[in-house]
This record gives C-alpha cells, sequence and structure tokens, in this order.
C-alpha cells in the first residue's frame, strides 16, 4: 500500500464503508466496491482486484452476518442448505473465474435486474410478511439449488450476489424482506469465505489495503445491519429498489459507453 497515495486510500476506504452498509441491508455492496478498486488500484491484475475485494466484503459480511443471526434467528433448515450450497458454488465459481469474460454477463445481469426491480415495484406486498411456498423436501431442493446457483456466480463475477440471494428468497421462496437479508447474510459468508479459500493460497490478496478496507467494510455492515433491523421490512424493500435501480442505472451506461 507504500505506492498509494493517500487520496487513493481514503477514496477506497470510503468505498468500503458504503460497500458494507449497502451489502448488510440488501446486499450488492460489490457493486460499490469492486469498481472502487479497479479506479484505485490501474496496475492491479483482475485476481488482485477480486480477492482483496472478497477479503473485504468477507470481513463486513462476517459482522452483519452475527448481527443479524443473533436478532433476527433464521431457519437453520433453509439457511444451512442454502449456506453449504453456495459455498460448493462459489468454490467453482471462483475456479472459473478466469475462464469467464465479465463483458458477456453484464446484459444478462442487468435483464436480470429490470425484472427483479419491476416485480417488487409492482408487487408492494411482496416481502412484508413470510409466505412459504414449499414445504419440507422441495423447500430444501429449491434452497440448495439457489445456493448453488448464486454462489457460483459469486465465485466467477461477484457484483450483486447479495441483491440476487434477498431476491430469491423473497420471490422464490416467499420470505420477507428482512428474514430474507438475514439468510442472504449468511449465504454471502459462505460465498466470499469460499472464494478466499480459492484466492488466498494464491497469493493474490494485498493483505495491507484489504485489512484497512475490512475495517471500514466492518464498520459499514454492523450499522447497516441495525438500521435494517430498526426499521423492517418496508425500509429494506425501498432501500432494495433504489440500490437495483441504481444497478440498472450503472450497468446500462456501462454497456451503452456512457462511462
Amino acid at each position: 500500500m507504500g505506492d498509494l497515495s493517500l487520496e487513493v486510500v481514503l477514496f477506497l476506504v470510503l468505498a468500503a464503508l458504503v460497500a458494507g452498509f449497502v451489502d448488510a441491508v440488501v446486499g450488492g455492496g460489490g457493486l460499490v466496491q469492486l469498481p472502487a478498486l479497479l479506479v484505485g488500484l490501474p496496475g492491479a491484475s483482475v485476481v488482485q482486484i477480486a480477492a482483496t475485494n472478497k477479503l473485504a466484503s468477507f470481513c463486513g459480511t462476517s459482522i452483519s452476518a452475527a448481527t443479524y443471526a443473533r436478532r433476527i434467528r433464521p431457519d437453520p433448515r433453509t439457511f444451512l442448505p442454502l449456506m453449504l450450497a453456495a459455498f460448493v458454488g462459489s468454490a467453482g465459481g471462483a475456479l472459473v473465474a478466469s475462464m469467464l469474460p465479465r463483458s458477456a454477463f453484464d446484459p444478462i445481469i442487468l435483464v436480470v435486474l429490470v425484472l427483479v426491480g419491476g416485480y417488487v415495484w409492482f408487487k408492494p406486498s411482496v416481502g412484508e410478511l413470510t409466505r412459504l411456498r414449499f414445504q419440507g423436501g422441495r423447500h430444501v431442493a429449491v434452497v440448495a439449488l439457489t445456493g448453488l446457483t448464486i454462489g457460483f456466480y459469486d465465485g466467477a463475477i461477484g457484483p450483486g450476489t447479495g441483491s440476487f440471494f434477498v431476491f430469491a428468497l423473497v420471490g422464490l421462496l416467499g420470505y420477507s424482506f428482512l428474514e430474507a437479508s438475514a439468510k442472504a447474510k449468511l449465504a454471502n459468508w459462505a460465498t466470499n469465505l469460499a472464494a478466499l479459500v480459492v484466492f488466498v493460497p494464491q497469493g493474490a490478496v494485498i493483505w495491507d489495503l484489504a485489512l484497512v478496507m475490512a475495517a471500514a467494510n466492518v464498520t459499514g455492515g454492523y450499522a447497516g445491519a441495525r438500521l435494517a433491523m430498526a426499521r423492517g421490512a418496508r425500509f429494506v424493500r425501498a432501500f432494495f429498489l433504489v440500490v437495483v435501480s441504481g444497478f440498472v442505472v450503472r450497468l446500462g451506461g456501462q454497456l451503452l459507453g456512457w462511462w
């Protein structure tokens, strides 16, 4: 970190703080933190940026996941298979990350986000209360498939993972936004850990910068989790729509060459 200016370090720390807050409330902090690393570290390799981002996110997610788990007490029959499948999927995604061009995924992600945001906007009752759509073995199977699919995406690419977990748990499984956020944090913790299991042995983490950003991410994550629990499902829904809209604008602008 010695070759970085103070301005760049402060910029990355602020990005990590905001990312931790966003990630704790509704997920998707990677779409704040990862672009900041790309701007702040133009000479770093893709795997160094991805690994440094994962370490900072892992620390912040650990705090927000623990805060949610202590206050919300999510059902282990859902979050345990979700975490296990997400871990496996993320490890697989991280192993093949270098073979998957990011540009191929941006149009798909943009379409999914538009559909997700539109669905939540036009169905305001979605996510206010928990009304599970599946029971027993079918519930576990859908949870595991969700974890495996989104986990693979997180290991391979990453940004927006938390939001995808939240929406899948709300729109597909029938959880409230607040309960979905708690389970999404636990699953996202597992995906971050799995990616680090792959990245750390490669020596890809820029440790001094990652640890400073991790401290900021932890602070943001703790504040975001406490605020989400205090304000409830309606606040999380509103925040979700704001974040998804921001993602759509950013990805759409990128695809159209605006920045």
